[in-house]
């Protein structure tokens, strides 16, 4: 009963009934930047969607899917012990396995995993400061973790359907991600959100990290199994 009412806040007055939103803001931001670029810069590049195709645009809709709850972890700020360590810990995890795996997929381990490590430990961090020092240690440890399994994982399927592996992985980490939402939202039903904000941090971390994603997945340094 709690998830039906869960869908139906989706279009509340609550935070949740703006996930959504968000979820649509970032994928417009990704979008258009990337396409600025493309007829900018991309579009010059040998077999640019055969090979980095499939993985900015995984990466395009993961963003999506991590600023929503940005923003729902944002609004509610204070977090009880245990469900701060859940968050930090998911965020760090999904975000940095995912962050790894993408571009390990296309530049090599060392490269994906120092990216994936990076970007899981900044969200981990961030999102699970909401519970105080805990929250915080569990979103650098799951950042690390993820990074380095995410870019590990990507490079041992090389050569084993990689690409069906990415669409496999996007799923259950979506899975994930909107059970911690839903999460959030048994935890917090019964709290008012404490920040209200317009949608500018979305489009900037949704800038900033897909610029740094496709700029690594294409100009970065590759490992030698990629020449």
């Amino acid at each position: 009963m709690s998830f039906k009412e869960f869908t139906k806040e989706l279009n509340g007055n609550r935070v949740e009934g703006e996930l959504i939103k968000t979820i649509f803001y970032s994928i417009l931001t990704s979008f258009f930047t990337l396409v600025v670029l493309y007829y900018l810069k991309l579009k010059n590049i040998e077999d640019f969607f055969p090979k980095y195709g499939l993985f900015l645009f995984l990466s395009v809709l993961s963003l999506a899917l991590i600023s929503a709850t940005l923003r729902q972890v944002r609004a509610y700020k204070e977090f009880a012990c245990m469900s701060g360590m859940m968050i930090g810990m998911t965020t760090g995890m999904i975000a940095g396995f995912l962050s790894g795996f993408y571009v390990g997929a296309t530049n090599g381990m060392f490269i994906g995993g120092v990216f994936g490590l990076c970007v899981g430990i900044w969200l981990g961090v961030w999102m699970g400061k909401c519970c105080g020092i805990m929250g915080h240690m569990e979103g650098i440890m799951a950042g690390f973790m993820g990074g380095l399994m995410g870019a590990m994982t990507a490079v041992m399927l090389l050569n084993d359907n990689l690409r069906w592996a990415a669409i496999i992985i996007f799923i259950i980490s979506s899975l994930i991600l909107i059970s911690l939402n839903y999460m959030i939202y048994k935890e917090m039903k019964e709290n008012q959100r404490q920040k209200h904000e317009d949608h500018m941090i979305t489009v900037i971390v949704t800038f900033v990290l897909i610029i740094i994603t496709m700029w690594i997945m294409i100009f970065g340094p590759r490992s030698a199994l990629f020449g």
